[in-house]
């Protein structure tokens, strides 16, 4: 006899159970690496923007040390900043025809700041211009 009721099952069954957290766990997987990549994507990015600040202070104090000595390569590191350095030339790039000691000149400033990124050396180089007295000896390496 049947009464008008009607028998249903409720729940799931192991296979889409084992299916659910099979997906689950790619799907996290998935946001773990991209949460990993994101790190390291920003650790390299705060290294850069250091680097980017360094060059920028070394930069300005070049620009106005009218006594850099010309042709001569200088280095230095940071006392706040491991494993991190610059090297930099003054060059004589321009001036007036027949220009001669003690003339104005235009130097060519080329600064390498360079860091250590675990166990590579990562580079940024930037070139300043600026205006100066040539020197005896100085020649114009215009290029």
């Amino acid at each position: 006899m049947n009464h008008g009721f009607k028998k249903t099952t409720a729940g799931f069954t192991l296979l889409e159970v084992l299916v659910a957290a099979m997906i689950m766990g790619i799907a996290v997987a998935g946001v773990l690496s991209a949460i990993a990549s994101a790190t390291r994507n920003a650790s390299r990015l705060t290294q850069y923007d250091r680097a980017t600040l360094l060059a920028r202070q070394k930069m300005n104090e070049l620009l106005v040390n009218l006594s850099a000595p010309r042709n001569t390569p200088m280095t230095g590191a940071w006392d706040s900043v491991p494993n991190a350095g610059w090297t930099a030339t003054v060059t004589p790039f321009e001036a007036a025809p027949g220009a001669g000691p003690g003339l104005w000149a235009v130097d060519r400033i080329e600064l390498e700041v360079w860091w250590m990124d675990g166990a590579t050396r990562r580079i940024l180089s930037l070139e300043g211009f600026r205006r100066g007295i040539l020197q005896p000896g100085d020649s114009l390496n215009a290029k």
